[in-house]
């Protein structure tokens, strides 16, 4: 996403069902489309292929759109912010899961990525009451190249052109590793640092 959810201040008159929230959901529904066209016809018959690709690809725009509705338009809602990660790992997890059964991508790729996604997840609502970890240009990148990988592993491609998708799916588990020790120094860091972390020391040096 080009704009990220949590960092964006909430507006509290904004409208629950808002078109930044319907393309949201609309992506979290594509999630089961996407899964029966990619395992159409025992899930390596070049026509659903593409079909799978096409709706990935409408998911992942989505994906980069309904933040810059919800900035632009000021409609930041908390059932946005809640649902957006929640259909955004639903979108990647449900395309790597199911390569990985097709045998068209190693389970090692799938299984790290995942615990990356959802480790940093957890780790942002973690902090959540110290603050808000926005998204870096680094997790950015990392978004972008996940998204274009998982989409030319998608497409049945064949010759150098797999032999050429495999070097962007490289590029983007090196981002997303990098990018997750980010995160955890990050996380570490405001629980140090914040306003909340220092009143907590302040009260307990008051009491000593």
């Amino acid at each position: 996403m080009t704009e990220d959810p949590l960092a964006l201040p909430l507006n509290p008159k904004a409208a629950t069902w808002n078109l930044a929230n319907q393309l949201t959901v609309f992506r979290l529904a594509l999630v089961p489309v996407f899964v029966v066209a990619l395992f159409a016809h025992g899930g390596h018959t070049t026509g659903w292929r593409w079909v799978a690709w096409g709706v990935f690809a409408v998911a992942s725009y989505t994906d980069r759109i309904d933040g810059q509705i919800a900035r632009n338009r000021n409609l930041v809602t908390s059932f946005g912010k809640l649902v957006d990660p929640i259909a955004d790992k639903a979108l990647i997890g449900a395309a790597l899961i199911g390569l990985s059964l097709l045998d068209d991508l190693p389970w090692w790729i799938t299984i790290l990525v995942l615990v990356r996604e959802v480790g940093v997840t957890a780790l942002r609502f973690w902090v959540i009451r110290h603050g808000v970890i926005p998204a870096s240009r680094g997790g950015k990148l990392k978004a972008f190249l996940q998204a274009v990988a998982i989409g030319l592993y998608v497409l049945p491609f064949t010759g150098w052109l797999a032999s050429g998708r495999a070097v962007v799916m490289a590029l983007a588990i090196v981002v997303t590793v990098v990018t997750g020790i980010d995160y955890v120094a990050r996380a570490l860091t405001l629980r140090q640092t914040s306003e909340r972390a220092a009143m907590k020391r302040a009260r307990k040096a008051a009491r000593q």
